[in-house]
């Protein structure tokens, strides 16, 4: 974390009158704690996930199967989809990668189903757009 203090000692002078370089150190060293907190690998998961949903056909896909509860075979996946049969198995290997989703094979026939993951990310999701 780059420790930028100029800015900081600014706001802190105006929170706690009087700041001194002790105060700026030990906030500095707080929002150290926070940020290692994160770890790079979790960081790194979570926009893996992020970047999974950032295409208008894994999104929809998503969307669908977390909508329909159930696994869909992927002919039926391709019905919702404008895209060729290898886009749309490249979309759904990103999405199982990203742990949005799980396929199986039945047979001739390759089902997904949405994970817990992508209906927690589609609730929060929903309750963030209002429709006004």
């Amino acid at each position: 974390m780059a420790r930028e203090t100029d800015r900081l000692r600014r706001y802190l002078d105006d929170e706690i009158e009087g700041c001194r370089s002790e105060d700026v150190e030990r906030r500095l060293d707080e929002l150290e704690t926070l940020d290692t907190a994160l770890g790079e690998a979790h960081l790194g998961a979570e926009l893996d996930v992020l970047s999974a949903l950032a295409n208008e056909t894994r999104y929809r896909l998503v969307r669908t199967l977390v909508a329909a509860g159930e696994e869909l075979c992927v002919c039926e996946l391709q019905s919702v989809v404008d895209v060729t049969e290898s886009g749309l198995s490249h979309a759904l290997s990103a999405l199982a990668e990203a742990g949005l989703v799980d396929g199986r094979k039945e047979g001739r026939w390759k089902k997904y189903r949405a994970t817990n993951r992508a209906v927690a990310l589609v609730t929060v999701l929903d309750g963030c757009v209002s429709d006004e």
